[in-house]
């Protein structure tokens, strides 16, 4: 049964399978406890789903008799994207709550400021909702592992398919003034190679907490470029897709794949405005007619009907928490009854040719001591005003 704890400045979603305490940091006979930081509230509240969609699953995972017996103890705290916040929680996680590992911290930023407390009391942090080239890093970070393609990968896959495409395009750039935005940035610069300097006119940063990105708009579209890169969360590029409209401003336009969900970014946008706008895809978009038919689209309704059904599908967030949810789910079963944080740690390094039910065909997912890099594969594909097609 999920709660939801509710203080001044505080809000915790906690799925609790019972009482026992643990012998071990975080697990005992009859429990496993995980512990998480995210943004219910603040600049990038949008992607609270992600925490709610991952309670959710793992309640499903216990009605299912848990992990070997042991029922999942979810701790979901609000550090409204702010690192400060972030670090105190992820404090009081381990050292009050008792948890096991961290789990699916939201942000670039919020990841870089718990990461050297973790790594140095050997506390695992597991798929992160970030996508910095940093955690990336087992020689030096070895209990830091993300989930989603690294942002330096994603933005060299962004820089190829235009300069085979459109080599002579004039790019803007629109990036969050922080690791996250400026690792996106170095990732497309690094793929244009020799080209950077002359194709990039201009650049544009904001700050997380800015009420509105207009005047970075204005700037960009009087620089005369033809192409805008959106390296921001849901909030901004909602805004950014509303004032393209509003300037009579249609550039080709390559969107950050967490921003990419019609749900928190096409839909507040307008539909119609978002039309063109092309991403990486690495996952099913459970609403689009051609994988209606597909078992792992069926089977995700039907868990969302039962324990999610006020979600909305449309928003890829569910589906991206339903995949999050299953890859720790499977690192837990594949510790049997060893459930040591070194152990976890080794067997989210040695996924094999394992694929969460979601992924596009073609795609698995492969880790090593020595790679920590989780999903690896992506397609391009464009908006068409209700789903997304393939680009070939």
């Amino acid at each position: 049964m999920a709660k939801v704890l509710i203080g001044a400045a505080l809000a915790a979603l906690v799925i609790a399978g019972g009482a026992a305490r643990a012998q071990t940091p975080g697990v005992s006979p009859t429990e496993i406890r995980v512990g998480q930081s995210i943004a219910y509230s603040g600049p990038a509240s949008a992607y609270g789903v992600l925490g709610k969609t991952e309670a959710a699953y793992f309640e499903s995972v216990n009605a299912r008799g848990g992990i070997n017996g042991r029922k999942i103890v979810f701790i979901s705290r609000d550090d409204a994207y702010s690192p400060p916040k972030a670090v105190e929680n992820v404090r009081r996680l381990v050292e009050e709550d008792d948890v096991a590992l961290i789990f699916g911290d939201l942000g670039t930023p919020i990841n870089m400021a718990v990461r050297p407390y973790l790594n140095s009391k050997k506390v695992p942090l597991l798929f992160i909702a970030a996508g910095s080239s940093a955690f990336n890093d087992p020689k030096n970070f070895p209990w830091i592992m993300g989930w989603q393609p690294n942002l330096r990968s994603e933005a060299g896959f962004y820089a190829a398919d235009l300069l085979k495409r459109k080599p002579d395009a004039k790019i803007a750039v629109l990036y969050q003034n922080d690791d996250f935005g400026k690792d996106l940035l170095a990732g497309l610069k690094e793929g244009l190679g020799e080209k950077a300097d002359k194709m990039i006119v201009d650049a544009q940063s904001f700050q997380a907490a800015d009420p509105t990105i207009d005047s970075q708009l204005v700037l960009l579209k009087n620089s005369g470029a033809d192409t805008l890169f959106l390296f921001t969360y849901a909030k901004q590029a909602a805004q950014a897709i509303v004032k393209m409209s509003d300037l009579g401003w249609k550039p080709w336009s390559y969107l950050h794949l967490g921003a990419a969900s019609i749900g928190a970014t096409f839909r507040p946008a307008g539909l119609d405005k978002s039309v063109g706008i092309q991403t990486a895809g690495f996952m099913m978009d459970v609403t689009d007619p051609k994988w209606a038919e597909d078992p792992a689209v069926k089977d995700f309704f039907a868990w969302q009907k039962q324990y999610m059904p006020s979600a909305d599908p449309n928003d890829s967030l569910v589906a991206a928490g339903y995949a999050y949810g299953q890859t720790l789910e499977q690192v837990l079963r594949q510790c049997g009854n060893d459930l040591s944080r070194e152990n976890i740690m080794k067997q989210a390094a040695n996924l094999r040719n394992w694929r969460f039910s979601l992924q596009l065909p073609g795609g698995s997912i492969n880790t090593s001591p020595t790679d920590y890099r989780v999903v690896n594969y992506m397609k391009l594909q464009r908006f068409n005003g209700k789903t997304w097609d393939f680009v070939q």
